[in-house]
């Protein structure tokens, strides 16, 4: 009996083709015919290389094919080989990052309990996957029958980090965007996840580090992409039976930006692409910039797993900027477009926009349009008559620092004044009004309000709110002026 095991054992180390091709037989039984496109993509592509005892070795084209297999066909595996090669089976995969070179075995241990222990970190695969002499991975931003697209060519030239204005609304993510510019991978930055309401430049800033990284480091593999063009090259890749070559591609990149994740949670074949990419990305320190328009918390329908990694660098939120940076953002714009304007156009564009950059930018190129249409020199008439119009278009919001801007017009006082700790009754005058106004027209808090108008407390706020609304109601000159300030903030 001893005999005839060690004579079957001989056999099976000699016929290792014909022992996963058994494999193979009861692989795609269990499956069933309603799963042979599973079998092909799974199944196929694993090659044998070599039976020592009852430890099978098998090659597999990926560190992504490898983990697909294990988190989703292991217990079918694991089964298998038992039944061919006894309860003390093992496994062994060869991951190939590379034809030419192939990896020392990423083994996996399969026991009669279920359990395995894996070697061989994925830190330690080689990742020089294009060089010369290896397989040519297909480029999924080239699209058969028209030109290819460069890569890394994804990337907004005109975004810069120079054009990109700094403020108290954007100064830590900027600081940490240039960070990772000047060693992507080796910062605790890492991912970067970029995140604001729309229009405040998360793409601008993402595109910008792309720019710098390449700028500093012009070795590096950098590529832009948004979420949509990431899970429709996926999808294709699916249908093509490609995953493998998509996987490769990404793996090779050293600097990935993915604008708008939001938009993966839709999908959750694709998050499971991005989570293994992300996986061996990090892991080989390369640098991961991410944008969206929330935080990783709220957005929906993110798998945990995904969230937390998402979750490990720095979080940093782009929020409105304040008038002092939109001032500068009309100006910077201007300069680019080498177009002139006063400094009260700017300030009153300024003070009457102030959702995002984007409708910001748009109200300038506007104006600037309509005096070279029409021929006409832009003063404040025309940046006031065309500014109505686009902020009744938008539905414009109206803040605090509009509010100051207003009231001290009125009062003839510069707006800095609200911001001194003067007594001068007509400075403690414009700033009571400009919280009785924040307060009843704006959603702000009274923290907020007294913060922004001379770094009040609330009861100080509370106070001035309660002045103004007495002294309307008992001083004529009073009552006139506030139901005038009223007219001109609903203009």
């Amino acid at each position: 009996m001893i005999e005839n095991s060690e004579q079957r054992k001989n056999m099976m180390t000699e016929d290792y083709k014909e022992v996963w091709a058994e494999c193979l037989g009861v692989i795609k039984d269990a499956l069933g015919p309603e799963n042979k496109d599973v079998f092909s993509t799974w199944f196929t592509p694993i090659v044998p290389l070599k039976l020592e005892g009852s430890t099978l070795i098998v090659q597999v084209p990926s560190m992504f094919f490898y983990e697909y297999i294990e988190e989703h066909y292991i217990k079918l595996l694991r089964r298998v080989i038992k039944s061919q090669l006894g309860p003390n089976a093992m496994l062994k995969y060869s991951i190939v990052m590379d034809q030419t070179i192939p990896t020392e075995p990423h083994s996996m241990t399969l026991t009669s309990q279920g359990g395995r222990s894996t070697v061989n970190p994925l830190s330690t695969l080689p990742v020089n996957i294009n060089k010369e002499g290896s397989r040519e991975i297909p480029n999924p931003f080239v699209i058969p029958g028209l030109r290819k697209i460069r890569v890394p060519s994804q990337l907004n030239g005109s975004y810069t980090l120079e054009n990109f204005v700094e403020g108290d609304c954007n100064r830590l993510a900027r600081s940490a965007g240039y960070a990772v510019a000047e060693k992507p991978g080796s910062t605790s930055f890492n991912p970067l996840f970029i995140h604001s309401g729309v229009g405040l430049g998360k793409t601008h800033l993402a595109n910008a580090i792309g720019l710098k990284t390449k700028e500093l480091h012009p070795d590096k593999t950098v590529l832009y992409v948004t979420s949509e063009q990431f899970m429709n090259q996926y999808g294709d890749a699916c249908k093509d039976k490609r995953v493998n070559d998509f996987m490769h591609f990404y793996e090779m990149i050293d600097v990935l930006i993915i604008d708008d994740i939001q938009m993966a949670a839709k999908s959750e074949k694709t998050q499971e692409a991005f989570f293994h990419i992300f996986n061996h990305l990090h892991q080989r320190n390369c640098q991961i910039i991410i944008t969206s328009d929330k935080s990783p918390s709220d957005i929906q329908g993110l798998q945990p797993r995904l969230l937390s990694r998402l979750k490990w660098g720095l979080q940093a939120e782009l929020q409105a900027p304040d008038v002092e940076t939109r001032k500068a953002i009309l100006h910077q714009k201007l300069q680019n477009e080498g177009g002139e304007m006063g400094d009260d156009v700017v300030e009153y564009i300024a003070y009457n926009i102030a959702s995002n950059v984007r409708e910001l930018e748009g109200a300038l190129i506007s104006l600037m349009a309509q005096s070279s249409l029409n021929h006409k020199q832009i003063t404040i008439e025309l940046a006031r008559e065309l500014i109505s119009k686009y902020v009744q278009s938008n539905q414009r919001e109206i803040t605090i620092e509009y509010i100051q801007k207003v009231v001290c017009d009125h009062l003839e006082l510069p707006v800095e004044s609200i911001q001194q700790t003067s007594r001068k009754r007509e400075i403690v005058q414009a700033r009571q009004l400009a919280m009785y106004f924040s307060k009843k027209i704006t959603k702000s808090s009274l923290s907020v309000i007294g913060l922004q108008c001379g770094n009040k407390d609330h009861a100080t706020v509370l106070h001035a709110c309660k002045t103004i609304e007495n002294l309307r109601q008992t001083d004529r000159n009073i009552r006139a002026m506030v139901d005038e300030l009223e007219k001109k903030l609903a203009e």
